[in-house]
């Protein structure tokens, strides 16, 4: 049986999709520097999220 999906975490997911699809009305090119400015906070937040792990300083809970 497959885990339910927090409130919250489906509110995030609807407001991504609105906006992609927002985005995409707009043209190729908005959709495309939407998806290169996520693919680069992705990437900048995983790095910034590995440094403040090592510092245990991160917000998110040790397992």
């Amino acid at each position: 049986m497959p885990r339910r999906k927090s409130l919250r975490s489906l509110l995030y997911r609807g407001a991504r999709d609105l906006g992609n699809l927002e985005a995409a009305e707009q043209g190729p090119t908005v959709l495309g520097k939407r998806y290169v400015r996520r693919a680069a906070y992705r990437k900048t937040n995983a790095g910034l999220g590995g440094i403040l792990r090592a510092f245990g300083l991160s917000g998110k809970r040790q397992r």
